[in-house]
């Protein structure tokens, strides 16, 4: 049976996006939630939505490289709605938002955290998705989010041993059947906060404590866990401290706003990969 905390994150009222919404003052974040429509759910968003002229050419290629039509279809809604709510943030149509990259805090090259073209950036946001829901995020500073599906025991303990000393052994000490959910929330956490610093998995996963002891956690971010529902754990970083507690809006499958078109468009390790210098922002939470 769900929590109230659970029910407000679950099952709050989608609303439509905006024309215009003002960028979060401050500390405040604001959090967006999608629900992806199960595959061959007609019409399509493809179909509807024009998507072909909002993404950029590098989201087209993207999605079409995604063999599985569940994974395609979250990739598309959520970047869809991105899109969206960054042109209403910024009083633009959504094909007309620029992205770019920054400079990788590793390597200096042009492949770091996803943001919106301008010096200094009038907005700074981050996308999760995972297993049929999507989590947006956006601030005045930067921030992060993640969602994750909780896990089996098997994936817990394929990927423990790469997490930080002292996160292990809390999780250690949990009984057997509470670990995969608390593992799930603790990877959120991680993740989260390397979306927010700009390394994204290019970090060791060990070498930051992001477990229940919020005082060892790393200083000048705070970190929230979002309430978990439908299987998923959810955390938000932001830079600075705890900014208000945020409130999760959820958008409608089908998204209605001017700002659609123009008026003249995650990663548990598992097993450790090479720390090559990744393009950080990869949205897709899961454990592989």
């Amino acid at each position: 049976m769900r929590t109230r905390a659970e029910e407000r994150w679950a099952v709050p009222d989608a609303v439509p996006v905006p024309e215009t919404l003002p960028v979060p003052d401050g500390r405040r974040v604001d959090l967006w939630l999608l629900r992806c429509p199960e595959p061959g759910t007609p019409p399509g968003l493809l179909a509807d939505q024009g998507v072909p002229d909002v993404l950029d050419a590098a989201e087209r290629r993207r999605a079409a490289s995604l063999r599985r039509p569940a994974d395609r279809a979250l990739y598309v809604a959520s970047h869809l709605a991105l899109r969206t709510l960054l042109g209403a943030y910024l009083r633009v149509p959504a094909r007309e938002v620029v992205l770019v990259r920054e400079p990788c805090p590793g390597c200096g090259g042009p492949h770091g955290r996803p943001a919106v073209a301008g010096t200094p950036a009038p907005l700074h946001f981050s996308l999760s998705h995972s297993h049929g829901l999507a989590l947006i995020g956006v601030a005045a500073v930067p921030v992060g989010v993640d969602v994750q599906r909780v896990p089996g025991p098997g994936t817990v303990d394929a990927c423990a041993p790469s997490l930080h000393p002292a996160e292990r052994a809390e999780l250690e000490r949990l009984p057997p059947g509470a670990r995969p959910g608390a593992f799930a929330q603790l990877w959120a956490r991680k993740e989260a906060y390397l979306k927010g610093i700009g390394t994204g998995l290019s970090r060791p996963a060990s070498a930051d404590y992001l477990g229940a002891d919020t005082r060892s956690r790393p200083r000048g971010w705070a970190v929230t866990d979002l309430p978990r529902a439908d299987g998923h754990t959810a955390a938000v970083a932001v830079l600075g401290t705890a900014p208000p507690a945020p409130a999760v809006r959820r958008l409608p499958v089908r998204l209605t706003s001017p700002h659609l078109t123009s008026p003249t468009e995650d990663h548990a390790p598992g097993r450790q990969r090479p720390r090559a210098h990744r393009p950080v922002g990869k949205a897709t939470g899961g454990y592989p």
